[in-house]
């Protein structure tokens, strides 16, 4: 198994990045936050994962051992592949997946590309006694159907959960119940 691998950036692409290790381009799958930070020619530490097909050696990579221990156990659940699980790290920081799961917010993972109903119920009942309880696991205050409304708008335009909810925390609490406005608010969150 091929635990971690330091090197150099040597390509950027959209899913992935080739790190030079020792003269030996590696490419590596990594959850898109990660990836934007990324430059060739930056130096990279990486906790990876070997997934072995019969076709296929393929290395997906994580920032953190707690994402690679979270990308394990959402392989682990009948239904969620490779790709999904790396989704769900683009997507879902590894306080949110706690978060959801410790609350049985099942709806937080619909929101994951490739992942539907049934699958998020999967994830939640086969992962829900395989991670522990934390102090500080507040759940995140509920949405008003306005504001589940901006949320859906931001992921629709390409922003993570976690970011949308950031970027709904940010509204100011007079602003008036209108999607549209507080749509406005929120996107300026993020310029």
């Amino acid at each position: 198994m091929i635990a971690s691998l330091r090197g150099q950036v040597q390509e950027v692409f959209a899913d992935s990045v080739v790190v030079d290790v020792g003269g030996v381009g590696m490419q590596v799958y990594l959850p898109s936050p990660t990836i934007d930070q990324m430059h060739a020619g930056d130096p990279v530490f990486v906790y990876t994962y070997l997934v072995v097909r019969e076709d296929s050696l393929t290395l997906y990579g994580f920032q953190t051992h707690e994402e690679r221990e979270f990308f394990t156990l959402l392989i682990g659940v009948n239904g969620v592949g490779p790709r999904s699980a790396l989704n769900a790290l683009s997507v879902l920081s590894t306080d949110a997946m706690r978060r959801a799961i410790f609350h049985e917010q099942v709806e937080v993972f619909i929101r994951v590309p490739g992942i539907g109903k049934k699958t998020a119920q999967k994830i939640f009942l086969q992962l829900q006694d395989r991670i522990p309880a934390e102090p500080g696991l507040e759940p995140v205050t509920a949405f008003s159907d306005v504001d589940s409304e901006v949320l859906n708008a931001l992921t629709t335009l390409g922003y993570s959960v976690v970011e949308a909810q950031a970027a709904i925390q940010f509204i100011p609490r007079e602003t008036s119940e209108d999607v549209e406005t507080r749509l406005r608010f929120a996107l300026q969150y993020f310029g």
